[in-house]
Formats: structure tokens, sequence, C-alpha cells
């Protein structure tokens, strides 16, 4: 280790004395003297065309960067899209000042401009963002993932989610096209860099929007991944296989075929490992490594899941007039969880404690499959069909044991449930979407039909052994067979007409109807003096139909003009609901009417500078259990009851935000911040009341008053000079909740508000290691008008580490730590925890074979241990999480692309354009 340390040190220390800083300005414009906005401006080494800096010009065609070189020349290029690329040779100095470049209009040289304009690391178009895969340097066998994480503005968090200049990512394309249905890790885990051309970031859009050019959804992201012409015909696959301790296992395999327009993906798994068996990460891969994150962050950890898997997808082209994408997938889950759990529930004048164990197993066995076959008849007329179709049959066993103590924590009761069921669930829905443009100015027709159909069966055993103590003592028993049926059809139609009423100014005439039809059948048989179910009880068992229908005329006006952003919709939102209990003679039937309220205004400072607001309404149909008025004994210490005469919620939200992102220095800096305010009218809640027993009985109520508040402010800034990176991000969110409810029939509320600011850092040299440090803490404060003694604040601390090294060559070292402290947990439950993942990796065979050596939970002592604050109740519960084992495993990827095998550019390769 001494003599690493001292290697490192003359490495950095070689690099620091032969390498210049510099700073590098100027002004772009066009031939007229017009500035340049979003031109990208980079530098290179004139020797082997590396990317030194880059940045992108501001509203008045300014740009600085900063740099570091042993060069003493470079080459500056300058790039905007209509005019010819300019190239400069330029002296390095510790100061650069170059003035105002002039571009000229692009001519007739377009082979020329093709071929220098694809080498600027980042352009900057009207609608997308776009990033020059060979730009930016990861190690020869990284995958989109790797990748990600070096393009400014990008974030990957440890659980694969993604963010592009404070945006959420919601889609991966690949061509243009979905990449294995809509779970984009599949493809950010396993497609590699080399066959990656351009990164495209663009508004979310469906398929309709896509199609008539109207604005997608601003707030979320989806990134079009574009492949290499010599890369488009070819294949690539990837297989691991491992054994540990504790009879811990992993298999997964996965492959993609290329062709043209053509693209074929098939995988499957097994594991017992809690994993997906499709997250390929070469430092932690397959460890579980998100689901030890969400225990160490205090989430569910959902107990320990062996699982198999396969899939396929299917995707092609033909005469650019008819597409179709397809994908089946199946998987197994054999499930095993336990909990503990301590509750105290805060009544209007005291309080009581209730404790429970649970346990279970479920094997599950799901199948579905998704299909769009699309017709485009001519460039102004599309057809397309989607169907889709799941199914899924569960078998469960279930127990429990739970008690309820008084204020004194003197036993009041307790009880014993055992639960044996068999279930099965099936939906198909179709979706028929047609459109029609005229000319190209914006105007169009869309029809959209659509057909939902879901049908779920439940065959359940039951058994409860439930004791009452006090001047009332009792044993009651139950020994039941419940036969339960829900079925749900569900019919739409949509028209939308969008007028020209000016350039870039439009107008929307749209109606959308809705009808549902909801069953849900539910009979209960009491076990006779044989031990057979033959005896109906009339009193559990129910039979209710639910039909809700909406009616939704609506008027927009839309202005969408390059700074400009202004999107409305508003009308009428009709509901009628009918509910009928088809055993007893109780009916209710009712109309209700609310304006519907769509409106977003998004100014565009600058490229990559923005502010918005948005305001919406909505209404929200009770459930079926809300509705249906027939008591559910399940629980035998909570009765639930439902109330035939909710009305629908009704919601109003607003939010907005302002974004700002620098693309200069190397890297890039940006603010964040964004807010959110929700208010809710006649919010279904559940009111409760509590007996001499402390057995609950729940129904439901409409309440007003209900509302959430939130505010998020993120800061990042990253620099890269030469090899080396340095990212910092400053995270503060918010929260503030005032909750509405009953409790033992008192009206009370309850505010909670949440604190939250964190830090990460990141420091790396590439081909030697990457270190991640953060730290982030949560004040929560929670006050009960009910009952202001036990109001509640504490703070949770979370500490992590992660660092991975890359030298010597072809060995990758990876550690992953993380320090969780809950700052107020019940006498009996562990608030702190250490989880130390490690993996050992070693590449061979030209890189396309890996040997690795991982250990989860190092130290062995992962908890799941986490405190809730409910509205009327604080909770502390412990489950059974996946905990320490060691795991060899071995991988092997092969790939062959226009002819050629390998697994990518080695070390010291030729760089790719």
């Amino acid at each position: 280790m001494k003599h690493f340390l001292l290697l490192l040190f003359g490495i950095l220390l070689g690099q620091s004395l032969f390498a210049q800083n510099f700073e590098l300005s100027g002004k772009i414009l066009d031939n007229n003297g017009v500035p340049l906005e979003s031109a990208t401006v980079y530098v290179e080494k004139a020797s082997d065309t590396t990317l030194v800096t880059y940045g992108i010009t501001n509203r008045e065609g300014f740009f600085e960067m900063e740099g570091n070189t042993d060069q003493k020349k470079l080459n500056l290029f300058v790039s905007y899209a209509g005019f010819k690329p300019m190239r400069k040779e330029v002296s390095i100095e510790p100061k650069i000042e170059m003035g105002n470049l002039k571009l000229e209009i692009q001519d007739n040289l377009l082979d020329e401009v093709v071929v220098v304009a694809n080498r600027a690391p980042v352009t900057v178009k009207k609608d997308t963002l776009e990033f020059n895969a060979a730009s930016f340097d990861t190690r020869p066998d990284a995958n989109l993932e790797e990748l990600l994480k070096k393009l400014p503005g990008a974030e990957v968090n440890s659980d694969g989610e993604i963010t592009i200049n404070g945006k959420p990512v919601s889609r991966i394309l690949v061509n243009g096209k979905e990449f294995f249905g809509d779970d984009p890790k599949i493809a950010t885990k396993n497609l590699p860099k080399e066959i990656i051309e351009k990164l495209q970031v663009v508004d979310t859009k469906t398929k309709s929007e896509e199609f008539t050019g109207k604005s997608g959804d601003s707030e979320n992201k989806t990134i079009n991944i574009t492949i290499k012409k010599d890369k488009n015909k070819g294949y690539f696959a990837r297989a691991t296989v491992g054994g540990g301790t504790n009879e811990r296992y992993e298999m997964s395999g996965i492959g993609n075929v290329f062709k043209d327009n053509m693209r074929l993906t098939a995988l499957a798994g097994s594991n017992n490992i809690n994993s997906s068996g499709f997250d390929f990460d070469d430092v932690y891969g397959m460890m579980g490594r998100s689901g030890a994150r969400a225990v160490a962050s205090g989430n569910r950890s959902g107990g320990i899941t062996k699982s198999e898997t396969a899939g396929l997808n299917y995707s092609n082209e033909w005469n650019d007039k008819y597409e179709f994408n397809g994908d089946y997938f199946f998987d197994r889950s054999d499930t095993d969880t336990r909990s503990r759990t301590e509750r105290e529930n805060i009544l209007p004048d005291t309080t009581y404690y209730s404790n429970s164990e649970n346990s279970s197993n479920a094997l599950n066995d799901r199948h579905r499959a998704n299909a769009r076959f699309e017709v485009e008849f001519d460039t102004l007329t599309r057809l397309s069909f989607s169907p889709r179709f799941n199914t899924n049959k569960t078998k469960s066993i279930r127990s429990s044991m739970a008690n309820s103590l008084d204020g004194n924590r003197d036993l009041v009761n307790n009880t014993e449930t055992a639960n044996q069921g068999d279930g099965s669930s099936m939906s198909f829905n179709n979706n028929l979407d047609f459109i029609k443009r005229f000319g190209s100015r914006g105007a169009y027709l869309r029809l959209e039909l659509s057909q939902d159909y879901s049908d779920q069966e439940n065959d359940d055993f039951y058994f409860s052994r439930s004791e009452f103590f006090g001047d009332d003592a009792r044993t009651e028993v139950q020994d039941q067979y419940i036969d339960e049926d829900e079925k749900q059809y569900e019919y739409g139609f949509e028209v939308e007409q969008r007028l020209v009423l000016a350039t870039d100014f439009f107008m929307d005439l749209s109606y959308d109807f809705s009808s549902v039809k909801s069953t849900n059948s539910r009979y209960i048989f009491e076990a006779d003096d044989t031990g057979n179910y033959t005896v109906q009880n009339d009193t559990l068992s129910s039979d209710f139909e639910v039909n809700t229908f909406r009616n939704t005329p609506s008027i927009g006006l839309n202005y969408d003009h390059e700074a400009w952003r202004i999107n409305t919709n508003f009308g009428l939102l009709n509901t009628i609901l009918k509910n009928e209990n088809l055993l007893n003679p109780v009916s209710f039937d009712n109309t209700y009417n609310n304006l519907y309220l769509q409106a977003r205004v998004n100014y565009e400072l600058q490229r990559s500078k923005s502010i918005y607001l948005n305001y919406r309404t909505n209404a929200n149909t009770p459930s079926i259990r809300q509705l249906q008025p027939v008591p559910d004994r399940t629980n035998p210490l909570n009765i639930v009851i439902g109330n035939p005469e909710l009305r629908p919620a009704y919601s109003h939200n607003i939010d907005g935000g302002f974004r700002s992102f620098n693309f200069g220095a190397g890297g890039g800096s940006g603010i964040f911040s964004s807010f959110s305010l929700n208010f809710t009218e006649n919010q279904v809640v559940s009111v409760s009341t509590i007996g001499d027993d402390l057995r609950r009985t729940t129904s439901y109520a409409n309440v007003d008053g209900a509302m959430a508040a939130g505010v998020r402010l993120f800061y990042t800034k990253s620099t890269r000079k030469e090899e080396k990176e340095f990212r910092y991000r400053l995270s503060l969110t918010g929260n503030y909740n005032k909750n509405v409810g009953f409790t033992n029939g008192t009206l009370f509320n309850s505010k909670r508000f949440s604190f939250s600011p964190g830090i990460r850092l990141t420091y790396a040299i590439q081909e030697f290691f990457e270190l991640n440090p953060s730290y982030s803490l949560t004040y929560n404060d929670t006050q009960y008008s009910i009952n202001t003694g036990r109001n509640e604040d504490f703070v949770n601390h979370t500490v992590g580490f992660e660092a991975t090294t890359f030298w010597p060559k072809s060995v990758i070292f990876g550690n992953d730590i993380t320090y969780n402290y809950n700052g107020n947990v019940s006498p009996g439950f562990q608030n702190s925890s250490i989880l130390w993942n490690s993996s050992l990796g070693y590449q061979f065979l030209d890189e396309k074979a890996t040997l690795k050596l991982k250990v989860y939970d190092l130290l062995d002592q992962v908890v799941d241990t986490r405190r809730i604050i409910g509205d009327d109740y604080i909770q502390d519960t412990n489950s059974l999480i996946l905990t320490q084992y060691a795991m060899l495993s071995f991988t092997y990827k092969l790939s062959n692309f226009g002819g050629q095998s390998g697994s990518g550019n080695r070390r010291g390769g030729p760089r790719r354009r």
C-alpha cells in the first residue's frame, strides 16, 4: 500500500508539473454581428483530437471556458446548426481572449460539415440536448450508465434512477424505439458504450404527440440512443453464473441482435439475492445493492425473494410505413417476509399500544405481453393499435400474532390468525389511436378508443382466535372459507381537434368519455360440525357493483413560440357515481360537476435557463372497498366497513420551478429548484372508533382541509481536467403536510414537517479510482391537535462512501459503505447499522471475462428498522432482510458488429468520432 500511494502521488505530481491552466473566452456572432446563442465551442489536442474542454454560448453569444493541458497549442472548434463549423489554432497562455468570432452561413459543403460537426461534445437545439458519446472518456468496457455519469447535468443515483438537468428520465429509446418495454435500467446496465454514437435528450412525449408535433411533458425526459452505423448490424451478449455462502446463487444472461431497423433482445435469469437479474454492474453486480440501500435509508425491503425470469423483445420497421414493437416477460417469485411492529395509537384523551408479529410466504407466477403496431398511410395519417395482456397466479400462507395494551400497558386482548389462499388475476386492454394531420402548421384530428378488462379471484381459508380480557372476557373464533371475485370493465373514447389560430397559436377542442363498471362478490362460508365450509354467513357476504361515468368536454388555448410556451385547457369534469348492493336493497346514485382546468406557463430565459408554473385539477373516485357497506373481519382487531355515500375527492395541484445550467469550465454547473402545493376537497379518510376492548372499527368519510407542500433545491458543479474529474452536489428538501381525519369519532389534524439537506462528492482519475462520499440528515417534526403531549421530533442521519479502484490493470476493487442512524425508535429496536458491500473483480481473455468475489454486508450489521409517523399513531417496525453472504461469480461477454468481434476499444486505442 505504501508503494502504491507513492506511485499515485508521483503520477499526480507529474501531471501538475507539466500541465498548464488556462482561461479562454470570446463571443460567437453571425455575419451580421447578431449573437448566436447555444453555439458549441470546444478545444482539442492537435496530436490525437483528445477533448480538453468545451462550453456553450449564452444569449449574448459569450463563452468562457477553463482548461488544463500540457500542450503548447490546441485546436478550437465552433459548431452551430446552419453555419459552417470554424476551426482555429490557439496558443496556450493563462488568459486567452478570442474576441468576436463570426460564423458563415452553411453552403453546399454538406459532407464536410457532417464529419466535423459530429465531433461537438454537446449540441443544444430548440427541443433537443445532444451529446457525442466519443467526447466523454470512460473505461473501455463501460456501459450506458457509466457514460451517463460522465455527461454534464446528468445524475445516476444508487438505484439507477436518472436525472438530466434536474429532470427525471422516464424512458430510454434505442434508435427511436423502446428497449425492452418501459424499464430504463435494462438499457442503462446492458448497452455497451462502444456501440453508442449520440445521446439525444428530449421532452417525454406520447406517440401521438411525437406524430403531431404537440408539446410533450417538459418535466420528464426521454433519452434516445443513436447506434453507430457500423455497429447497427451485429450482436452482443452477456452471461453470469455464481454461487455463494448460505446457499446464495445467481444465473443470468442477456443477448441482443441488431440489423438495421430490426432488434431482438432475449434475457433469462434466476437468483435468490433479491435481484432482478439484469443489473450488470462490473463492481457490485447483482448484490441486491439497490435493496440494500433502500434498507439503509429506511425503506421497506420486502423480505427475501427467489426469482426466475425470462423475456423476449422484438421491434422492426418495414418500408418506412409499418412498425411493430412487442415483448413478453415471465417471472416467478418466491418471497418470505417476517416483521415485528410496535405501535402507539394516539386518542383524544389517552393512548394505547398494539404489537404484532407477521410472517408470510407468497409464490407468484406472472406473465405479461405488450405489443404496438403502427401503420403510417402517408406523412399526414397514422393508425396505431396497442394490446396488453397480464396474468398472475399466487399461492400464499400468512400468519400473525397481535395484542393490544391500554395506557398502563395492561393486556386487553390478543389474537392469532392463519390464512392460506390461492389467487389469480388477469387483465387485458386495447388502445386504438388514429391521427390525421392537416398541413404543416400543426392542425390535426385525433380519435382514441380504449378498452380495459380485469378479473381477480381469491380463495382463502381463514382462521382466527381472539381473546378479550377484563369485565367482558370472551373468546371469539372464526373458521371460514372466503370466495371473492372482483371484475372491472372500462371503456373510453376521446376526440381531439387542433385548430391553427395564428402562427404558433392553437385552439384545442376535445371530449373525453370513460365508463367503468366494477363488481365485487365476496361470499363467506363458516365451517360446519364436520369441518366442511357449507354455512353461508349472510352478514359478512356481499355482492356489490359500482358504475362510474366521466364526461370531460374542454377547450384549450396554446401558444408555443421561442422563449414562451403557454398551455391552457379548461372545461367541465362531470362524474356520475352509481352504487348498488345486489344482496341487500341498498343503492346510491349521484352526479358531481367540477371545474376541469390545466394550465402551464414556461418561459425560457436562455436555452439552458427556464422558469415554469403549473396548475391542474382532478377528481378521484373512491375504491370499491371504500364504498362497500359490508363488514370485513379478516383482521379481528380492526373491522372495516365501507361507506356507499362517499363523494369523489377533488384536488388542486400547483407546482413550479426554476432551472439553470451552464456547460462551461470543462464540466458544468447548475441550479434546479421546484415547489409544489396540493389542496384536496372531499378527501376520503378513515373514521375509526375504539371500543373498551380496544377493538377498532373503521369506516370512511369525506373531509376538507387536507394540504401538502414541498420545496426542493439542488445545486451541482463538475470540473474535468484531462483524466481528472471533481463533482459535488448539494441538495435541500423540505415538506409540509396537513392531514385531517377522525380517531375514536373525533375530528383531528396532524401537521408534519421534514427538512433534509445533503451533499455528495465525486473525485476520480480515469483508469485509477473513483471516490463518492455522501452525507444527509432528515429532521422530522410532527404535531397532533388531539394530543399535544405526543408531539414528535427527531433526526435521522445517513453517511455513505463508495470507492472503486481500476489499478492495477484488469483489477476492479469496489466498496460501498452506508451508515444509517434513526434518531428515535422504541426500546428493543436497533437504531443504527453499517452496511458494507465489497467486491474484487479480475478481467481477462481480452476483457471478455470477469471473475469476481463479492461480499454483501461485510460486517454482518444490516438491519431493517423503521419509524413511521402516521396521522394518529407512531410505529416502529423491524423486518426480515437479506443478510451477509459471499459469492464467487463468472461473467463472459461477447460481441460482433460489422464482422468484427471484441469487447470494445482497448486502452490507448484510437479515439472514435
